[in-house]
């Protein structure tokens, strides 16, 4: 068997509830460790994976692509326009068909959340031996967005207990929001929300304290901007992107106030002028571009982990 790096050793990779802190300090290591130029398994049989989007993305897709590449994956094209689902084909007969010519990993994103549940939670009739990982379920989970994250913010601080986190924005539709309030209560920050009211509910509480934006800019030390997702939002007629940035968008004025080490963060894509001041997009203190950097070598610590899991290639 060929060694791995990470002791993180799972059959798919669809949420971060059941992370344990030590397995995402460890997923959090060995992306740094590839980031720094660390040596990738060399597998003893081929690896095949398939990227199935089935919501428009930029950022993911890309980086999950890159990473396979990294890693020395085999890819396989997929078109979710051009493929059955659009006849009516579920996602379980999909996999099973990938699975048949022989598929090891599917990377998928979905506007249903939960979508990988009837993937993972078999039927005792159902045979399918295919990994799952989830690059995004409707306004339920974003574990990647999640992972390099915290990546980024470890990269910047060294430490999670006791820092304080401001997430703005829209809340209820974000994937973003629920994945990192879940990571950082379980490795010891304290986290703020702020934005509309009425993006917020009462799911949020156990996980920190509401207050208005700025009451929070000069005292947080990471800034967590989400974004404002108009396709959500098309019904309500009263929404004013020119409104939202002057009450809840972090202007030149509140980056004026923020502490000397704090950074901003957004997951993409950005809607200059309304989460953020255009010119602050790549201010000092962002690390927008960081993120996206970081997002390969996480991606390539999460494929390892399945990888790992299900003993492909060797491992």
């Amino acid at each position: 068997m060929l060694e791995v790096g990470s002791h993180v050793k799972l059959q798919h990779f669809v949420t971060v509830k059941d992370l344990h802190d030590d397995q995402v300090m460890a997923l959090i290591e060995r992306a740094i460790y590839f980031k720094n130029g660390g040596s990738v398994p060399q597998f003893e049989r081929p690896v095949y994976a398939v990227n199935m989007f089935f919501e428009n993305s930029t950022r993911t897709h890309c980086s999950f692509e890159m990473a396979e590449r990294k890693l020395g994956l085999q890819t396989i094209p997929f078109d979710p326009a051009a493929s059955s689902v659009r006849k009516g084909e579920t996602l379980y007969d999909t996999l099973l068909s990938l699975n048949a010519i022989g598929i090891n990993l599917a990377i998928m994103r979905h506007q249903e959340n939960e979508y990988y549940k009837e993937l993972i939670e078999l039927k005792t009739t159902q045979k399918l031996d295919i990994g799952v990982v989830n690059a995004g379920d409707g306004s339920g989970q974003h574990p990647s967005q999640s992972l390099l994250d915290m990546m980024t913010i470890y990269e910047q601080f060294g430490k999670f207990k006791n820092l304080k986190v401001a997430i703005i924005g829209d809340l209820s539709n974000s994937r973003v929001a629920r994945s990192n309030m879940q990571l950082l209560n379980k490795l010891g920050a304290t986290v703020f929300f702020a934005g509309p009211s009425y993006w917020y509910s009462k799911e949020f509480e156990e996980y920190g304290e509401y207050l208005e934006i700025d009451e929070l800019v000069s005292q947080v030390d990471v800034v967590m901007l989400l974004r404002v997702q108009h396709e959500r939002h098309a019904d309500e007629s009263g929404f004013s992107a020119e409104r939202y940035h002057r009450q809840y968008g972090l202007t030149v004025e509140r980056y004026k106030q923020l502490k000397k080490n704090t950074i901003i963060m957004h997951p993409g894509p950005i809607n200059r002028g309304v989460e953020i001041d255009s010119e602050l997009v790549e201010a000092p203190k962002s690390r927008f571009v960081k993120q996206m950097q970081n997002g390969v070598y996480m991606r390539m610590a999460m494929l390892e982990a399945v990888i790992a899991g299900r003993h492909l290639g060797g491992l």
